[in-house]
């Protein structure tokens, strides 16, 4: 279909276009007002963070979703284990940032 197309218009036919720099002044203020509405949501809602539990509980989860072991102290010091393995890994993982002025 689109070959056809080209077709109707022409070798030496020139295509018009749209320019972008006028459409951009109208969209500026609608797309700020989008970021600070989508901010502002997260922020009130803790969506953020709950994201960041939910990711965490499945790094949880591929350590193992059982424990091993059956005396309550030992199933302790297994839970503890796995959470210092996942700080740990969390702690390689973090970027290191410095503030600026």
């Amino acid at each position: 279909m689109l070959p056809e197309l080209l077709k109707q218009t022409g070798p030496d036919r020139e295509m018009p276009t749209v320019p972008a720099d006028g459409a951009c002044a109208t969209r500026a203020p609608r797309n700020e007002i989008l970021r600070a509405s989508k901010h502002l949501w997260r922020n009130w809602s803790g969506y953020h963070r709950r994201s960041r539990v939910e990711t965490k509980m499945n790094c949880v989860k591929q350590l193992g979703q059982r424990l091993m072991s059956r005396e309550f102290d030992r199933q302790v010091a297994e839970v503890q284990l796995r959470a210092a393995i996942l700080n740990r890994f969390t702690a390689l993982g973090s970027p290191v940032t410095v503030a600026m002025g």
